[in-house]
């Protein structure tokens, strides 16, 4: 036994060793197993030898003291040299204070859906064109109802009803029963596979139902959109609609109150489209090439729009905010959609330009309380490709020239990813591993201040580890954040590898840990969100806040954020904030490093709305 390369010698009896059968000591005292022994004729064994105490001493006497040691570094021992009893005791330890029911965080599953029926086949309609009058009605896949976990679906479920032909059909990169991307509006959310997307919606009175089911598609989901408010226009207050792009095809249908599910279009970009979301009722696609696809609710027109390359976008209203490539931010009014009608183009109006004219690579648009519908009293923080972080800010008295430079930091040396301006935070991220400053921001009257300004906060990592085979989920469903509305504390949600049942749930301000959560039926994470839902109808009661996990066998998980909040603001929340060295490690020895990657350096369009 070697340990830093100090030998230590043990002295036991072959009784001892051999009286669990099956075990490496029996293989290894039988000649089944080869052996380097010294001079003296002892037996060399390659492993730690403070572990292998414990392990000699449960042999000798068949107990154990678990206060005293490692129990899942001294279940790996165990486990390598066989001891069948010892691992027994010691699964047990491990799992005294966990549950298939959860913890106290734990809000629901729903299980892996059934595999629905394949979808005829249609052309898709490019540019202003659109397909007048042949609204397919979608078939309806059998609905399963649950808010509690299921027993052991085996092969009953949606996997083992998947032939070989659905596996190849997805891609050899996708496990096709995977969960992709999980997006949610009001108290609804869409689940996205890798050829299908499943809505569910939730009541107080019946949880969460599974209400509509696409059919499955010939390719692959690489982004949706979920819009549970459809306010007027043709298809009807209580429509819904929920859109799916792959590569540049796009397909929208509305959901009507039954369920049933009618397809309104299939549209193309004609390049990839690289974000998918609404505006209102208008449904959006843009590419990072520069082209911007809108639909709108009430001409039913599709169109697509050439325009500088964007690199980042927000919402504000009925706007749509675009950083560019050029240093310049625009906006388009999608509600006035669209405005020249001469040629057929929309409104695109050049809103600020950088003054060193870097790329516009992350964007966040914070509307004050004194916010009217003209547009006035707007706040956007933005980033750019060089790392450096501003904020611009157009009050009544600056309407007629435009934004005006507020404040400039300069903190990052890689471009920035991602930025956030809520009411009381200021918070950047880089693509150096997910590097995270904050701030504090000072307001009087609602309205940003100079008096005393944004004061720096903290800097701290959201490590994240990305699996370059596509197994561990895509990127569109793996967003750090942050998560949460502006007027109240948001969070980072942190996978620290591909392949983990846990998440780290981190307030975005500081970075520190609010809770953890590990999969209730140990199945590896692939996909998660962050999103609030409407309360009681009763007077006073609140939306809560709700993390979604979706799994590699189909199923969502959901966990109770408000609670969470609840309890870490009754007692000082600890010093932690992302995984320590020692759990650090042991995530890191659950994957292959040669199969992960560090997040993209090249920077995305920014998410967080």
């Amino acid at each position: 036994m070697t340990k830093k390369n100090i030998e230590c010698l043990f002295s036991t009896s072959r009784q001892t060793l051999t009286w669990v059968p099956d075990s490496f000591f029996s293989s290894l005292l039988s000649g089944r197993i080869s052996t380097l022994k010294d001079e003296t004729g002892a037996i060399f064994i390659d492993r730690d030898p403070s572990l292998f105490t414990t392990i000699l001493n449960f042999l000798r006497t068949k107990e154990l003291h678990p206060r005293s040691i490692n129990v899942h570094m001294l279940m790996h021992e165990a486990e390598f040299y066989g001891i069948t009893p010892l691992v027994r005791k010691l699964q047990l330890c491990d799992e005294l204070d966990r549950s298939s029911c959860g913890n106290v965080l734990f809000n629901g599953y729903l299980p892996p859906p059934v595999y629905p029926a394949k979808r005829r086949n249609r052309h898709s309609v490019a540019g202003s064109q659109f397909m007048a009058g042949r609204v397919v009605p979608v078939e309806r896949a059998p609905v399963r109802r649950s808010n509690t976990m299921p027993p052991n679906l085996g092969n009953s479920g949606m996997l083992g009803r998947m032939g070989g032909e659905e596996r190849t059909s997805a891609g050899p990169s996708s496990d096709p029963g995977m969960v992709r991307i999980i997006c949610g509006h009001h108290n609804w959310i869409a689940v996205a596979y890798a050829q299908f997307v499943v809505c569910y919606r939730v009541k107080e009175s019946t949880g969460w139902q599974q209400v509509f089911t696409s059919p499955r598609l010939d390719w692959m989901i690489d982004r949706v959109a979920l819009n549970a408010k459809v306010m007027g226009g043709s298809l009807g207050d209580n429509d819904k609609m929920v859109a799916v792009a792959s590569v540049t095809e796009i397909i929208l249908w509305s959901i009507c109150p039954d369920g049933n599910g009618n397809e309104i279009g299939v549209f193309s970009l004609n390049v990839p489209a690289e974000a998918l979301f609404f505006v209102g009722n208008q449904l959006i696609a843009t590419s990072h090439t520069g082209k911007v696809g809108v639909w709108n609710a009430v001409t039913k027109h599709w169109q697509n729009q050439d325009v500088v390359p964007i690199s980042s976008y927000d919402t504000a209203g009925s706007f749509l905010i675009l950083g560019c490539n050029n240093g310049s931010i625009y906006y388009i009014d999608v509600q006035k959609f669209p405005l020249r009608m001469k040629d057929n183009d929309l409104l695109v109006t050049e809103l600020y330009r950088d003054p060193t004219e870097d790329a516009i690579t992350a964007l966040s648009v914070y509307l004050t309380p004194k916010t009217s519908d003209s547009g006035n009293w707007i706040e956007i923080a933005y980033g750019t490709s060089s790392g450096t972080v501003r904020v611009i800010v157009q009050h009544p008295e600056t309407v007629g020239s435009g934004p005006q430079l507020f404040q400039t930091f300069s903190v990052h040396r890689s471009p920035v990813t991602k930025i956030m301006l809520s009411e009381k935070h200021l918070i950047s991220v880089c693509a150096d591993n997910n590097h995270v400053r904050t701030w504090t921001v000072t307001r009087f009257r609602g309205m940003i201040s100079t008096q005393p300004g944004s004061t720096p906060l903290t800097s701290f990592k959201i490590l994240s580890l990305d699996d370059v085979d596509g197994h561990g989920g895509c990127s569109a469903g793996t967003e750090i954040g942050p998560y949460g509305e502006r007027d109240d504390q948001q969070v980072f949600i942190q996978r620290v590898v591909p392949d983990t049942d846990k998440l780290y749930v981190r307030l975005s301000s500081n970075g520190k840990r609010v809770c953890e959560v590990r999969s209730v039926d140990g199945t590896s994470i692939t996909a998660f969100m962050v999103h609030e839902c409407e309360g009681s109808s009763r007077i006073g009661s609140r939306p809560r806040r709700y993390l979604f996990s979706g799994h590699g066998n189909g199923s969502i998980q959901m966990w109770d954020l408000t609670t969470a909040m609840e309890i870490a603001g009754k007692v000082d929340i600890r010093a932690l904030g992302g995984p320590t060295e020692e759990e650090l490690l042991e995530l890191l020895d659950q994957c292959d490093l040669a199969l992960t990657r560090t997040p993209d350096s090249t920077p995305r369009a920014s998410t967080c709305r």
